[in-house]
């Protein structure tokens, strides 16, 4: 009985390719963060010159008793277009490398 489910359990992995999704959350998590870094130190130092003295952290607008801290969000802004060009990148290789490969 125990040996049949670690048998099926061994064929779900492989059917719904469960360790190639492991591998692919793992090294998004990595790239996110590795981008992250990217911006957050090399990017946005370049950039705070352009911006409000205090730094990009800093860097708010006051509306009325609202303050939007932009600067952080446009580091955010940032990490998301970088990250969505990568997975663009990535799915038009892969989107070509499958049409090739069917023909």
């Amino acid at each position: 009985m125990v040996v049949k489910h670690i048998n099926e359990f061994k064929e779900f992995l492989k059917e719904y390719k469960v360790v190639g999704l492991a591998i692919g959350i793992i090294m998004g998590l990595a790239s996110t963060a590795l981008v992250k870094s990217i911006v957050d130190n090399i990017i946005m130092p370049i950039i705070s010159p352009l911006l409000p003295a205090g730094g990009w952290r800093e860097a708010t607008f006051i509306l009325g008793q609202v303050t939007i801290g932009w600067g952080a969000f446009l580091a955010e802004l940032i990490n998301f277009l970088i990250i969505a060009w990568v997975v663009f990148m990535v799915a038009k290789y892969l989107i070509r490398e499958e049409k090739v490969t069917k023909k």
